[in-house]
């Protein structure tokens, strides 16, 4: 009996200390150039961020996106990037500086961040 009342007692003090722990690091989502197409043609909002060169970029791009290189990224992301919650689906050529920048954001605090990798995937129409 003693232990059905211990258990009963502390059984919603687990799940209290539990909540009180701070959130886990965010992590961004990896997506594919499928999904990524699908987000961008559904109504809810998004940015869609080219963190290539400018001279990758005037070379050709996806319709809509802005530009900031990686290596202005941490620079930059405060003033063209404000909203913090908003979705941002990024890419760069092959996959690699997607994935750094992806993680450059979420270490700015940024919550709703997908990378699709590279150009070199993207089967759609470009500019």
């Amino acid at each position: 009996m003693k232990k059905w009342f211990c258990l009963v007692l502390f059984f919603p003090l687990l799940f209290t200390a539990c909540a009180a722990k701070p959130p886990e690091k965010g992590v961004y989502q990896k997506i594919s150039p499928e999904e990524a197409k699908q987000m961008m043609d559904s109504d809810a909002a998004y940015i869609l961020l080219d963190v290539r060169t400018e001279e990758e970029f005037a070379e050709g791009h996806i319709a809509g996106a802005i530009l900031i290189p990686d290596y202005e990224l941490a620079e930059h992301a405060a003033s063209e990037l404000p909203d913090k919650s908003a979705r941002i689906l990024l890419y760069c050529r092959s996959g690699r500086r997607s994935a750094n920048a992806a993680n450059l954001l979420i270490e700015l605090g940024y919550t709703n961040v997908y990378d699709f990798g590279g150009i070199l995937d993207w089967p759609y129409d470009r500019e």
